[in-house]
């Protein structure tokens, strides 16, 4: 682990110095709209842009770096960033500051995509797995400091501003001042969205309703947490807290996934998630104590949604689709985060501040509703699944290439994959089982789909 930590310092302190600028931007600008008494749907918009941001730079950022290399790429992005960020203190046309969260999430995820992709070419394959759990770690506390941050500095004036484009800055030097050679660039893989419609449902309606609550969460929670009469500092340590829960409950986490059925964790998690939120959902006003207690338990289930779907889904999925099913399932989430904020942001502002935890309800008893382990065939399961679970970082705090640092996935299969054109459209296979005799058709294998032509489609 030594070894591991002196080889991808640089690359960890680059990750965490950008995590703690993002999450901390993220806090502030909620918080210093609801001071302004500004309406709950322009935070929920502000947050939307960021993702959109996030899902465009997960397709631009190859053609970036390919066009002038990882460490260009990085700065050009980084100063760019940080340029953004400052914007926000330098205009106060809240449209503007739509367009300024829309480049920073494309910025980040170009940066994201260098990280990942220079751990990836740095790691050997016996290390992957623990070259990603530091990235992880790195994640989750970035995100957590950025909140801290706050409690030691509640006042919301543009030093805060000052200090996230500082930390873009910060991440900038480790990256620029590296003396290893950078990794070769890899192209976007393609994607195969009707395959894995059919192939993976569940997986897919599991990683949307993540994205619909988490991107709702990071986007809304400081508002609510302001409007439930929490300071500055109180605000910065109830998202800390939340955060933190996401980290912690990784590994118990994965000890529970490779031993229990995923699609009757992800059901009982998503039932859990509503009877937590519940409470905070029908009450306009809690206890202090009350809300960091239920906010921690929310936190604690809303952030197992998405890996344990990860992991369902590379259990039904070929080891060579798995490159096209990280950049599927990424596109998925992103687009529930982007429309989440929004959709919460609208219910928020005409029905009152506890509706952010009353979408939260919703989705979950949605996912309740749609998640029927019964259903699960098994007919397309891997010959080795049910697959080690991988603890992931923050959905999207991470690129379509975190397929490459994920050790399920050959490094072989990454490389092939992400540098070939895009296959055909796959024939149509199902994980659930049919409930009419119109899906049945639509869902039956052809009867040679088994065979080795059946394996030969590339992967994103």
């Amino acid at each position: 682990m030594r070894q591991i930590w002196k080889s991808f310092r640089a690359l960890y302190f680059a990750s965490l110095m950008m995590l703690i600028g993002s999450g901390l931007l993220s806090t502030y600008l909620a918080l210093r709209l609801a001071a302004d008494h500004v309406d709950g749907l322009w935070v929920g918009a502000l947050m939307a842009a960021n993702y959109f941001g996030l899902v465009l730079g997960g397709k631009l950022g190859h053609r970036l770096i390919a066009r002038v290399g990882h460490i260009r790429a990085y700065a050009t992005c980084a100063g760019i960033v940080g340029a953004a960020v400052l914007g926000h203190g330098l205009v106060d046309w809240l449209p503007a500051w739509l367009v300024l969260r829309m480049i920073v999430g494309l910025g980040m995820m170009c940066q994201y995509m260098v990280i990942e992709s220079w751990l990836n070419e740095q790691a050997d394959a016996n290390q992957r797995g623990l070259v990603f759990s530091g990235y992880m770690i790195a994640s989750y506390l970035g995100l957590v400091l950025g909140q801290l941050i706050l409690v030691m500095h509640p006042a919301l004036g543009l030093e805060l501003l000052m200090l996230v484009a500082l930390c873009f800055a910060l991440c900038l030097v480790p990256v620029a001042m590296t003396r290893r050679i950078h990794p070769a660039p890899l192209h976007p893989a393609p994607m195969e969205p009707r395959f894995f419609i059919k192939r993976v449902p569940q997986s897919l309606s599991t990683v949307l309703g993540s994205g619909l609550i988490v991107g709702s969460f990071y986007g809304l929670a400081p508002l609510y947490a302001s409007r439930q009469g929490l300071t500055t500092e109180q605000v910065g340590l109830f998202m800390g807290s939340c955060i933190f829960a996401g980290l912690v409950v990784q590994w118990p986490l994965g000890w529970l996934s490779d031993r229990y059925d995923r699609a009757l964790l992800i059901r009982c998690f998503a039932l859990f998630l509503a009877i937590a939120a519940l409470p905070l959902a029908i009450l306009s006003s809690v206890s202090l104590e009350v809300l960091f207690v239920l906010g921690f338990l929310c936190s604690l289930v809303q952030f197992c949604l998405y890996p344990l779907a990860v992991a369902f889904s590379n259990d039904h999925v070929e080891a060579d689709r798995r490159v096209s099913l990280t950049a599927m399932l990424l596109v998925t989430y992103g687009v529930g985060a982007s429309i989440g904020p929004l959709a919460a942001g609208v219910l928020m502002k005409f029905f009152g501040s506890q509706m952010l935890y009353a979408f939260f309800c919703f989705f979950a008893l949605i996912l309740v509703w749609r998640i029927r382990p019964k259903a699960v065939t098994n007919l397309h399961q891997v010959d080795d699944a049910p697959l080690h679970h991988v603890a992931m970082p923050d959905s999207m705090s991470s690129s379509p290439l975190v397929a490459a640092l994920d050790p399920r996935v050959d490094e072989q299969v990454v490389q092939d994959q992400m540098q070939t054109t895009p296959a055909p459209d796959a024939e149509s296979d199902v994980e659930l089982a049919p409930d009419s005799e119109a899906e049945q058709v639509e869902g039956q294998a052809a009867p040679d789909d088994s065979g080795p032509e059946h394996l030969s489609g590339a992967r994103p």
